[in-house]
């Protein structure tokens, strides 16, 4: 195995993309076992230097090591997410408290700080360019979070909450994974899906023979709590199973869990000066101060609940047989309203968004109108599944610039959700192009069926690609400020803005065609399918504060708070915020907020909106600049998406655009302004 670990050596396939043909679960313990102790070897010889201290042998030299584990903890990062199995969940449970031990060993270590905090004191008179000056910064601050100036007493009690967090965090996930599983509505009965189009049903019938409920049909779970197909059930009965499993998940398995990793960082906090995890979240955030979140989201509150309840009055008038309104009826009865006001029926727009076409005709083909890139399939190169496609990104001129990797299947296998994965990081340090994965949860049909899809997974393969950008237009020398490196209240931003393109007449007229016939959706739909955008935005809107609202009272908490019953501290922090309304549930309720709970997003969820103001300022910016799309495509490429971390992210906005951002376009988009 020595010899023939594929993590053992950088790749030699295109781009480096990790040799998956030759990788086997048996690979990774090794791998990090030797790429660990090689980088405690090459932090050692940092420390022990006996040449003069500078940038490079101290800043440059750390950001050049830890290679090997690297390589092995990207891939093993994706397989746990993608398409994890027994071992390698075995595998993730023994090794994170162990990369969190290692982690430590390095941020702790006073050898390597001292030559650290050294070279930030002489900073103005080391000579170093922005970005070197950046990096400096940046590590400083980095070990000085960690913990790096505690005493030896307070980094043994810190290493202790890392390795319990670390644990803990893993079974959150792993725990989530397996009930979403089990919590899967099996249906004895094509009848009970009645509403569905024949291509969701058909799917649904394939995704119970793939879990052995031959002859049945499955609605398998999603992220989030509303699932999205209560919007065309008509079985009231089948809606309210859906949700009822929905809501349910992780109760039984996570709600112990939930309470330790709370008190569990508010206790680390506490270690380091702070009141609160949220605080030491947002001491490296561009929000800057817990104050001005909150009074971000102070504002957004009233507003969304008030445009939520005209919303329900709406739709309880709507309730057949003047029954009362319930929360698995609320995505059915607006749909049917959107759909008598703006004449729209989203299940028969579904013939018109075939997964292939919107990809190449849609995401891709706006990529190349915006910035210039030319996009092949690579069937020669082998992915990690079978499911996932290799495709090479070049400029229009066939520079190379990276690969990208389209994962769009829903698996027993794979977490829910969608996301964004970078395998290889772009740097000019190593002379490496990125290799990046966007994953999906779209149902798969049988086999030979086209793959239709709803708006909502439509504007989803367009936001994540937007991530994969980020990853792919980077043009930075230290891979840790390559891509997606950006402070995590901002990393959406670009993503939400590529979701523009959607909508966009000459993108959507490309790939807005009827699988079967070729007829393009119709002129006057797509205005109808503009002017019904804004339908259901109280919903969503109070949907997603609850949500961040519910993660902030979470993690807000002091070391000395003991939260008690988790889905008591759930419904008075949700009372408290003002968003305790029966028939709109939060978008993630506690027990599976993965984003929070086993995620990069704690005290961080706000980021969505937060990044929002910037993404409907800067839609407005590319509508009415005066420039031409692709002019304006390499404003915002040039002065953003290459610039990964290594600018301050609101400084290069304010370069682009000229101004700060409003809140004005978020208001008017989400229909909030007064």
């Amino acid at each position: 195995m020595t010899s023939t670990n594929p993590f053992f050596a950088p790749s030699t396939l295109p781009f480096r993309l990790p040799d998956f043909a030759a990788i086997r679960p048996e690979h990774y313990a090794p791998a990090f076992d030797r790429g660990m102790a090689e980088q405690l070897a090459e932090i050692a010889a940092i420390t022990g230097c006996g040449e003069a201290l500078t940038f490079d042998n101290t800043v440059v030299a750390l950001e050049r090591s830890g290679r090997l584990l690297e390589r092995a903890r990207v891939v093993f990062a994706n397989q746990t997410s993608a398409d994890s199995s027994p071992r390698t969940e075995e595998l993730d449970a023994e090794y994170q408290p162990r990369f969190a031990a290692h982690e430590d060993a390095i941020l702790l270590d006073r050898e390597l700080f001292a030559r650290i905090d050294a070279l930030y004191a002489d900073r103005a008179d080391l000579g170093l360019d922005p970005e070197s000056l950046r990096l400096l910064e940046r590590v400083h601050t980095d070990f000085t979070r960690a913990g790096a100036r505690l005493s030896p007493d307070e980094q043994r009690r810190l290493r202790e909450f890392n390795a319990e967090l670390a644990t803990l965090e893993t079974s959150f996930e792993q725990n989530l994974m397996a009930d979403t599983r089990a919590r899967a509505l099996v249906l004895d009965s094509a009848e009970e899906l009645a509403g569905l189009s024949p291509d969701a049903i058909a799917a649904a019938a394939e995704n119970a023979r793939t879990l052995g409920y031959d002859g049945r049909w499955v609605l398998s779970l999603k992220l989030f709590s509303n699932q999205s197909e209560l919007a065309w059930l008509t079985d009231r009965s089948v809606r309210e199973r859906l949700l009822t499993a929905s809501l349910g998940r992780g109760e039984d398995v996570n709600r112990d869990l939930v309470v330790r990793i709370a008190t569990a960082r508010a206790e680390r906090a506490a270690l380091l000066g702070l009141p609160s995890h949220a605080a030491y979240v947002l001491q490296n955030r561009t929000a800057g101060t817990t104050g001005a979140v909150e009074d971000f989201l102070g504002r957004l509150v009233p507003l969304a609940v008030a445009s939520a309840r005209a919303e329900a009055e709406q739709l309880t008038a709507a309730v057949e047989d003047g029954g009362e309104l319930a929360p698995w009826d609320w995505k059915f009865y607006a749909e049917k309203v959107r759909a008598a006001e703006h004449d729209i029926d989203e299940a028969a727009l579904r013939p018109y968004f075939e997964l292939e076409r919107v990809l190449r005709d849609g995401v891709f083909h706006a990529a190349g109108e915006v910035y210039g890139l030319r996009i092949t399939e690579r069937e020669d190169l082998t992915a990690y599944h079978p499911d996932a496609r290799v495709f090479e990104v070049r400029q229009e001129d066939g520079t190379p610039v990276g690969l990208f990797l389209g994962d769009y299947y829903a698996r027993a296998s794979k977490r829910g959700g969608a996301w964004m994965n970078s395998l290889v990081d772009q740097s000019h340090l190593f002379d490496e192009r990125p290799v990046v994965v966007n994953n999906l949860n779209i149902a798969k049909p049988p086999a030979g069926e086209p793959t239709l899809l709803t708006i909502d997974e439509v504007r989803t393969l367009f936001h994540e690609f937007g991530h994969a950008l980020h990853g792919l237009l980077s043009d930075v020398r230290y891979p840790s400020f390559s891509g997606t490196s950006v402070m995590q209240d901002v990393v959406e931003f670009p993503s939400q803005v590529n979701e523009m393109w959607l909508a966009r007449p000459e993108i959507l007229s490309r790939y807005a065609v009827h699988h079967v016939t070729g007829e393009p959706l119709a002129a006057e739909v797509v205005e109808r399918l503009m002017r019904a955008r804004r339908s259901g935005e109280g919903f969503r809107t109070v949907e997603y504060l609850a949500a961040t609202l519910l993660d902030w009272a979470w993690h807000s908490i002091g070391a000395d708070t003991d939260p008690g019953d988790p889905l008591a501290f759930e419904a008075a922090a949700l009372e408290s915020a003002g968003l305790a309304l029966e028939l709109i549930p939060p978008r993630y309720r506690t027990t599976y907020f993965a984003h929070v709970f086993a995620g990069a997003y704690s005290a961080g969820y706000y980021s969505y909106i937060w990044s929002e103001v910037l993404d409907a300022d800067m839609v407005e910016w590319f509508e009415g600049n005066g420039r031409t799309v692709r002019e304006s495509g390499e404003l915002f490429r040039e002065g953003l998406l290459s610039r990964g971390g290594s600018v301050d992210m609101m400084d290069a906005y304010r370069a682009v655009v000229g101004q700060d951002p409003r809140i004005e376009p978020l208001l008017a988009r989400r229909g909030l302004l007064t």
